[in-house]
């Protein structure tokens, strides 16, 4: 898991202020990855379904034993009855999703009335430097363009859900390092038009100058949009 997936998923916990006491004892950890959080949650006594589309970051969790299930699926038709769980749980992985309002519904549907549906996903605006630096090597598209916040809302239309809009900066030693922190996103993941070429070492320098600096480090920003979303 990246760095960037680790602080989204602290950022989210500790910006989530619905019911902080509350026991959740069926968790949804859709789009596990390695099963960082579905670990986080089985510690606190849940049982835990990690559910992913790729069977690799399934393999991983199940080798940290992550989750008490371990399911292959896409959170678009989420392979799961209806009112399941009593937090369905999405650290930074909806902005794989090809529909969101799709995404966010599945997520909805198998939460419990009463339960709750808490995401993180990225806006409009994340990664400029990126943005800035592949400039000096070609004006394609490296990395998808992010929904704007209203469009996010939009697909929240006819729930009950709080959310929170948190920049956040981390910093690298060197670009290549920040690019590498992208890995697993969906940030350098093109729905139409994906660059297959590996980056030549004169496309790695100019890439490394063209990178916005300060004191010698690297930036990479982000938009986080946090929401929670009450089932009601």
């Amino acid at each position: 898991m990246s760095n960037t997936q680790i602080y989204s998923a602290r950022v989210l916990t500790s910006y989530w202020q619905c019911s902080p006491q509350r026991k959740y004892t069926h968790v949804l950890d859709a789009g596990c990855g390695p099963g960082w959080m579905s670990r986080h949650w089985r510690e606190r006594h849940a049982q835990v379904t990690a559910l992913d589309l790729s069977p690799p970051m399934l393999v991983q969790a199940r080798q940290k034993d992550a989750a008490d299930h371990y399911l292959a699926g896409d959170i678009e038709s989420l392979p799961l009855a209806t009112a399941t769980f009593d937090l369905a749980w999405s650290n930074l992985a909806v902005q794989w999703c090809g529909n969101l309002s799709t995404a966010l519904r599945e997520l909805y549907r198998v939460v419990r009335p009463g339960g709750v549906v808490a995401f993180t996903t990225l806006v409009q605006g994340s990664l400029p430097e990126l943005h800035q630096a592949w400039q000096a090597v070609d004006e394609r598209p490296h990395a998808n363009r992010f929904l704007p916040p209203g469009a996010i809302e939009q697909s929240l239309n006819g729930v009950h859900y709080q959310h929170h809009i948190q920049p956040i900066t981390l910093w690298f030693d060197d670009a290549l390092s920040a690019m590498r922190s992208l890995k697993g996103i969906g940030a350098t993941h093109l729905h139409e038009g994906r660059d297959p070429r590996i980056l030549t070492r004169s496309q790695l320098q100019r890439l490394q100058l063209a990178w916005p600096q300060k004191q010698g480090r690297y930036p990479l920003t982000y938009h986080l949009f946090l929401g929670v979303i009450a089932r009601e």
